[in-house]
């Protein structure tokens, strides 16, 4: 087959697919941003969101983790729901629950309300980032997949650095018409994110090969009319793109046989692991991030603080662009460039930690943010490449989804038991909470390294 043509097609895919799942992941990780900017903004006047609904530690503590304990519930039959249905119309139903409860967050106006709507937050946004890796396994083979994940995954990095400017934008309203700075910031994404979700039924393209369906049902016959876009290629790239991805095409029904065998695959737990903890730093820092900024310097307002979160997640970005193409062309490597970039983490969380020199500090958050960049792709494609082979599309749904689903344990741990949920590391400048994030990402170096090794060794494809 020849490599130009499908390098064409590929190209010709990412303008029509990566943009849209880019803008998708934008909003649906704007809001964890925002939330822990929330949580300093217009401080000095009292009108943070802790402030503005007299929280305690504990309960922004139990608020943040209750978000995480959503999707750990949800990630799983939300994936498994996006086999069975149209999952452009799927993602797109995500951002728009999404845009609806965070609409809401302007409205709060107690602890128990914040609480709610942190656990639903995470409910209705469940299966977005697992669905996203099934949505791309649907459309590219995995030796190409890396790359693409990290193309739409640098959306939560650039989503959170214009969190941090907005943020400074939307403190200056702060009063207007009765509300705060951070109740106009959530009313303004909240319809945005509608709006945007609306919009993914045309713009994404449904399943690349999909038999016609010719149900007598009147609202099936409508849905089909007027919310399944066009296909991106003409005929002849449909077929060579069919080829291509021949493979991948198998085993697209399943049964609850089916996904107890992935539960139980021996090799889901090493990459659980690895995701847990880098995906517990990553969080830790995008929700505690401006308190950590805030605590090392108490000089700065809290307008530049969010000024200074924002190039956090630049290099994180910058992290993703550079090295995810190595994972993607040195694929027998990943646990080594996993592992490197999880060391590229702990160094820097331990400049942060002991360093002298509040600037200092600082350098250190933004090199454990390029370590974070490529960690995430790696684990998903990662994933994609080990069970997709063997157990079709529930085994790529299924597992996605628990690594996602389970993983994001280390973001409850980050935000519960970690800095707002431990009160007594403030005045040590959370120098042990940063340290327990240490011990975390080196489980997951040694969950790569096992990862590596079991690979090839348990339940080979049928």
């Amino acid at each position: 087959m020849n490599v130009k043509e499908l390098d064409k097609i590929y190209r010709k895919l990412d303008f029509r697919i990566i943009p849209a799942l880019w803008c998708l992941y934008f909003l649906t990780s704007f809001g964890s941003s925002a939330y822990g900017l929330t949580l300093t903004m217009n401080s000095e006047v009292g009108h943070s969101l802790g402030q503005h609904l007299h929280l305690t530690p504990k309960n922004i503590s139990t608020a943040s983790a209750l978000y995480y304990v959503g999707y750990i519930i949800f990630d799983v039959p939300m994936n498994l729901i996006m086999t069975k249905v149209s999952p452009q119309s799927w993602l797109s139903r995500i951002v728009i629950t999404v845009g609806l409860v965070y609409t809401c967050y302007h409205v709060l106006q107690s602890s128990g309300a914040l609480i709610a709507c942190r656990f639903i937050s995470g409910m209705v946004g469940a299966g977005t980032w697992p669905g996203m890796s099934y949505y791309i396994s649907l459309w590219y083979p995995n030796e190409r997949s890396t790359r693409r994940i990290g193309y739409y995954f640098t959306a939560a990095q650039i989503s959170a650095a214009v969190a941090g400017l907005v943020s400074a934008g939307f403190q200056k309203m702060d009063g207007v018409r009765g509300y705060t700075g951070w109740q106009w910031m959530y009313l303004v994404y909240g319809v945005i994110t509608i709006a945007v979700g609306i919009s993914l039924l045309w713009w994404l393209p449904d399943r690349p090969f999909k038999e016609p369906t010719d149900s007598p049902n009147k609202l099936i016959q409508l849905y089909h009319k007027f919310l399944t876009p066009p296909h991106p290629l003409n005929d002849k790239e449909k077929e060579l793109h069919r080829k291509d991805l021949e493979h991948r095409y198998k085993l697209l029904k399943w049964t609850w046989k089916d996904v107890i065998d992935v539960i139980t695959d021996l090799r889901i737990w090493p990459l659980i692991i690895m995701y847990f903890g880098v995906v517990g730093t990553g969080f830790g820092l995008a929700v505690f991030g401006s308190t950590i900024i805030a605590t090392n310097n108490p000089n700065l307002t809290s307008i530049q603080v969010s000024l200074l979160y924002a190039p956090i997640w630049l290099f994180d970005l910058a992290g993703i662009l550079i090295i995810t193409p190595f994972a993607d062309k040195f694929k027998r490597l990943r646990a080594l460039i996993f592992s490197l970039a999880c060391l590229v983490i702990m160094c820097g969380m331990f400049v942060t930690t002991f360093a002298r020199g509040s600037w200092n500090k600082y350098g250190g958050l933004l090199i454990a943010g390029f370590g974070l960049g490529p960690t995430v792709p790696i684990c998903m494609s990662w994933t994609a490449e080990i069970f997709g082979p063997r157990y079709g599309d529930v085994g790529t749904a299924v597992s996605a989804a628990l690594v996602s689903g389970l993983g994001n344990l280390g973001s409850v741990t980050a935000t519960y038991a970690l800095y707002s949920g431990w009160p007594a590391d403030k005045k040590r400048l959370f120098r042990n909470s940063n340290m327990m994030l240490v011990v975390m990402l080196g489980a997951s170096i040694i969950a790569s390294v096992v990862c590596h090794l079991l690979r090839n060794r348990v339940r080979q494809q049928k």
